[in-house]
């Protein structure tokens, strides 16, 4: 039902307000159609704040009611951004209306705060100011402390299992800590982490009864933590480095502690990254070039059967980040400039594919020439897979759209 009210939203707002068609750029309306792609797109943050949506396998929805984060205004940034390592003024966390585009504050800590985290189960999204962890009730807006890290085990919540009763993350060592503040851009710190192998532990944190499990520890790079959408005994986990000197991810189950590989490197400098859960958690898709910057794939391996498939795709379709719909059958990329690691000469799209035998068919959905990739878009299916959510800043300030998959004509 609460689908239903979302598109007849949209469609009563097309009717209500004829879309002009023009260039994606600076000064748009709130709504209008790309001249280049014919795709109406609509502007769902209008307020004077810099806005965020969550990283790209980060699940942002609660039945039609989306969390994300927004700042005092900010310029265009002229290095890369995550929405988890923004330090920006008054960063809280907002709750976005689909039906109705209204938001609404969620937040109010003086402090920086971390934290994609959000559990349709408990209707509550979670996050971190610095060691304490708090939730807040997306209905009643009710906040509670969680937990706070002890001492000796300074860590960081990153994912939800799906029956909302673990949390997990990693801990990291004082030296890497010390490495990232001596170097807070991705070109200066991340040969640095990858060379130094301090070591980082993987944790689960039990909601209801506050009790943290040390599961895994090793001098690799834990990163991209992910519970599956589906099993809440399966944690993934990254092999965070330079993609074509690593084997990069590995999923374990938190009871056993068995550790698995899921994608070994076939080649030399063949890389495979950006991992994301199927909404189904039956496989886990990456971005996947055999070998780097020269052939591309969007690989996936099958939890049950361990069986891999991939989907080729041309240069100028490479995306920074990947994604796939709920229903398995759509798969969307937010392209990548000409400095990405595809070179691609025009690859500033978004992109909806279509698989076909071994190959993806690409349709442009939105213009991204005027954006600034140091902001990578991150998409988003919604959940009733009729448009495609990112974050552009080409309007010269950070916002959230929607672009309507199906064609305006």
């Amino acid at each position: 039902m609460k689908t239903t009210i979302f598109v007849l939203f949209m469609i009563v707002s097309a009717a209500c307000n004829a879309q002009p068609l023009l260039q994606t750029g600076a000064r748009m309306p709130e709504e209008w159609i790309d001249a280049a792609t014919h795709h109406k797109i609509v502007r769902l943050t209008n307020n004077d704040r810099s806005n965020l949506s969550f990283y790209f396998h980060n699940n942002p929805f609660v039945g039609n009611k989306m969390v994300y984060y927004s700042t005092q205004k900010t310029t265009v940034p002229s290095a890369k951004q995550e929405t988890y390592n923004s330090n920006a003024a008054d960063r809280q966390l907002y709750l976005l209306n689909l039906q109705t585009l209204q938001s609404e504050r969620l937040t109010s800590h003086p402090g920086p705060m971390q934290g994609e985290i959000v559990s349709p189960k408990r209707n509550e999204a979670f996050y971190q100011v610095k060691d304490s962890v708090f939730a807040v009730n997306l209905s009643t807006r009710k906040e509670r402390l969680v937990y706070v890290f002890p001492d000796d085990f300074k860590a960081s919540i990153t994912t939800i299992n799906s029956d909302g009763t673990l949390l997990a993350g990693a801990r990291s060592s004082d030296e890497e800590k010390e490495l990232f503040r001596k170097n807070p851009s991705k070109s200066d710190y991340f040969n640095k982490i990858y060379e130094a192998k301090l070591r980082r532990t993987l944790f689960t944190l039990n909601i209801n009864t506050g009790k943290l499990d040390k599961i895994f520890s090793d001098t690799a790079w834990l990163n991209h933590i992910q519970f599956s959408p589906t099993d809440p005994a399966l944690l993934m986990f990254c092999h965070e480095g330079p993609w074509h000197k690593v084997d990069r991810i590995w999923t374990i189950r938190i009871h056993t502690k068995k550790v698995q590989l899921i994608h070994k490197r076939t080649m030399p400098m063949e890389i495979a990254g950006h991992e994301w859960f199927s909404a189904d958690g039956s496989t886990i898709w990456f971005d996947l070039q055999q070998p780097r910057g020269v052939t591309f794939f969007v690989g996936g391996v099958n939890l049950t059967t361990g069986k891999e498939i991939k989907y080729r795709l041309q240069r100028n379709e490479w995306s920074v980040h990947f994604t796939s719909s709920p229903d398995g059958k759509l798969f969307a990329g937010d392209g990548g400039d000409p400095g990405a690691v595809a070179k691609a000469p025009d690859g500033k799209w978004i992109y909806l594919f279509t698989p076909e035998g071994d190959h993806f068919n690409a349709q442009k959905l939105v213009n991204m020439q005027q954006h600034n990739y140091h902001l990578e878009p991150n998409i988003h299916f919604t959940p009733d897979q009729k448009w495609v959510l990112f974050r552009a800043n080409f309007e010269g300030k950070e916002n959230i759209y929607a672009v309507e998959i199906k064609s305006a004509h």
